[in-house]
């Protein structure tokens, strides 16, 4: 832990050093602060099960296909709720697996209980008026 702290202060004095230098190396000195932009809003499929489910399981490599697949265009989560409970309990589930999928707003726009193959969750997002065309 120690030596992931001192990593974490070398890498930020590295970057204050930097930012530091590029400013003053700057042709145009004017002090202004550059801002990055915030990430866009995705629409989110989140699944909340466990790991030793076995419906879960079958889950896994889908979620993990989804979410490689459809970078920057959908957030995809999954949620151990057997190792945390807490964290299943804003979304009132009372089987797993449960597939919620939200808007880019975080509005509720589906819930599903049970397996949900790739398919029928691509098709899901198309019904909703989600465009999920693949990314490179």
């Amino acid at each position: 832990m120690k030596t992931f702290i001192k990593k974490l202060l070398l890498a930020v004095i590295a970057g204050n050093f930097t930012l530091a230098t590029a400013q003053t190396n700057s042709p145009a000195n004017t002090n202004s602060v550059t801002t990055i932009p915030s990430k866009q809003p995705l629409p989110k499929l989140l699944d909340l099960g466990a790991n030793k489910c076995i419906p879960c399981k079958a889950m896994a490599p889908i979620l993990e296909e989804l979410k490689k697949e459809y970078t920057g265009k959908l957030e995809v989560e999954f949620i151990d709720v057997w190792k945390d409970p807490d964290a299943g309990k804003p979304y009132k589930i009372q089987m797993i697996p449960t597939q919620i999928f939200f808007n880019a707003s975080g509005k509720e726009l589906f819930r599903h209980t049970g397996f949900y193959g790739k398919e029928d969750i691509l098709a899901k997002w198309q019904k909703l008026g989600v465009d999920l065309k693949k990314s490179k």
